[in-house]
């Protein structure tokens, strides 16, 4: 049995629509049937993934295909609310926020890493409440020390349990936020900013 498989939460992907992808219940369902079905404990993937879930929230949903946020830019782990969040560097926290839009992240932490003086960034989203309390700014954190536990759907922008993981370049002046979801417009800029989150993951 492997603890990790892959799942496909494309536009291509045809059993997303046999459930409704507006009901986070609904979710939570489909991802533990197909974690059975696989015998794994957590599915992940996402990134760079042109997602449809998007479209039943105005907060990513818009009329110009261009312009349309829809394509995924960090690696999700889907698993229960109230896992572990593990830092996967030493380093200090920037930043975190609680980002109650419909669809959006819900409690978020952004840690700040330096390696060889190279500074880059990692975003925790779909955390639970807890997970910000007596939280401070600059304090020191461990590799492999415990950050944050998930969040329920009814504090993570209404989604089946996860984690949305993802590493940032520059935050560009964000703080407790950064886009976790680009259009196709400004996908290369993302995708120059946003690397794969496998390099640290190593999942695939």
């Amino acid at each position: 049995m492997s603890k990790y498989i892959s799942i496909d939460l494309s536009e291509q992907n045809l059993s997303l629509h046999t459930f409704d992808v507006s009901s986070s219940q609904a979710w939570a369902v489909f991802i533990n049937d197909y974690c059975h079905q696989k015998r794994a404990e957590v599915a992940y993937g996402g990134y760079n993934e042109k997602r449809n879930i998007y479209k039943r929230s105005t907060y990513f949903n818009q009329q110009n295909a261009d312009t349309e946020r829809n394509i995924h830019l960090g690696l999700d782990l889907w698993i229960a609310a109230g896992s572990a969040v593990l830092s996967p560097l030493e380093g200090v926290i920037h930043s975190f926020a609680n980002n109650a839009n419909y669809g959006d992240y819900g409690p978020t932490l952004i840690l700040e890493h330096q390696i060889n003086g190279f500074v880059f960034y990692t975003l925790y989203g779909h955390l639970s409440l807890d997970s910000l309390t007596d939280k401070k700014v600059g304090a020191a954190v461990k590799q492999g020390e415990q950050i944050a536990t998930l969040g329920t759907a009814e504090v993570n922008g209404d989604y089946a349990p996860h984690l949305h993981f993802q590493i940032i370049r520059d935050l560009q002046g964000f703080e407790g936020d950064y886009p976790g979801v680009c259009n196709k417009k400004n996908l290369d800029h993302f995708l120059q900013n946003c690397p794969d989150p496998n390099l640290l993951l190593k999942l695939y």
